[in-house]
């Protein structure tokens, strides 16, 4: 097998494309042969010693990852030779195998492709448990999504559509927010045509009729947080999901009384650990919605795996529109 091995996390250009023995699965593991890999922002993170989980070097990154499983452990009876998977497993995506937790494995229904499968856990997983499980989304109500036309925004902009929401998209280009419309946003607002911190709370006012939005999906923070915060409608719900415009964001306190306001975050991977059946029951209900054409990843491109370091550069240039797929 090869994979992309990481032993000094100073950055991508210490990552290095390695021949390495295909190991053999142990109890409660299965090997995966790797079709995709999707690229993520804890991806990039990860490589730069920068993430909270941090992995015993050396270690191969990719967090997310598809393909056909080769062999399986003892102790698994789930899975088989054969059979497609998806793995959100925290590393060991960047490569042409993988022993991954059986625990962890989705099987997949027949007819999911492979390169969707590569970027639909997280991103899915993620946008579900803020919009439907942290903020209670209803039918009606008015939802802002920031980053919108990023992974997370793509998929939080199906989700919050599919449960009957008014969804205003917030993104850097004409070209991203029209993409965002494509995937069913009611309105958007290119949020680099309507200055901070006035401006864009105008641009919010005017798309909401002066009420705000009910819930606000963040996962950009820095200097858009504050101000979207300031939007919010009454009794509001601010989704902390990230903080890919690097800067974690003060906000003032007094806001949440004034607007009668709640501050959620969202941890959706510590959801999945400390809740493994309503995970499950998440996922299982995404997989029906997909096959039923209700949510479908936006794919920015594929690139070979052993051109990894061009597609860091890629969605390190934050033109990537939905996610970057590696395949093998």
């Amino acid at each position: 097998m090869h994979a992309w091995l990481c032993d000094n996390p100073t950055g991508v250009d210490a990552l290095n494309w390695k021949e390495l023995p295909t190991p053999t699965p142990g109890p409660g593991q299965v090997l995966i042969e790797i079709k995709a890999a999707s690229l993520n922002f804890p991806d990039l993170l990860i490589v730069q010693n920068k993430y909270q989980m941090k992995p015993p070097l050396p270690f191969v990154p990719g967090s997310e990852y598809a393909g056909v499983v080769q062999s399986v452990g003892d102790g698994v009876t789930h899975l088989e030779p054969g059979q497609h998977v998806a793995c959100l497993s925290g590393t060991g995506g960047f490569a042409t195998h993988v022993i991954a937790p059986a625990a962890l494995c989705m099987p997949l229904p027949a007819g999911f492709d492979l390169i969707d499968a590569a970027a639909f856990i997280m991103t899915y997983g993620t946008s579900w448990h803020a919009l439907m499980d942290r903020a209670q989304l209803k039918a009606g109500e008015t939802v802002l999504v920031l980053g919108a036309a990023g992974g997370v925004g793509t998929a939080a902009i199906q989700i919050a559509k599919a449960a009957g929401a008014t969804v205003i998209a917030a993104a850097s280009t004409d070209e991203k927010c029209a993409l965002c419309e494509s995937l069913g946003a009611d309105r958007s607002i290119n949020y680099t045509t309507h200055a901070l911190p006035t401006g864009f709370r105008d641009a919010i006012k005017e798309a909401t009729g002066g009420q705000g939005p009910d819930v606000i999906y963040d996962p950009v923070g820095g200097d858009f947080a504050e101000p979207a915060f300031r939007s919010i409608a009454w009794r509001g719900r601010y989704l902390v999901v990230g903080f890919a415009g690097g800067a974690i964001p003060a906000l003032p306190l007094n806001l949440t009384l004034l607007k009668g306001a709640s501050i959620v975050g969202v941890f959706w991977g510590d959801f999945a650990r400390r809740e493994p059946k309503a995970n499950a029951r998440m996922m299982s209900e995404l997989a029906t919605w997909y096959a039923q054409g209700k949510i479908k990843p936006v794919i920015d491109s594929t690139m070979p795996m052993a051109e990894l370091k061009a597609a860091y550069a890629h969605m390190g240039s934050r033109s990537v529109k939905g996610k970057l797929v590696m395949v093998n």
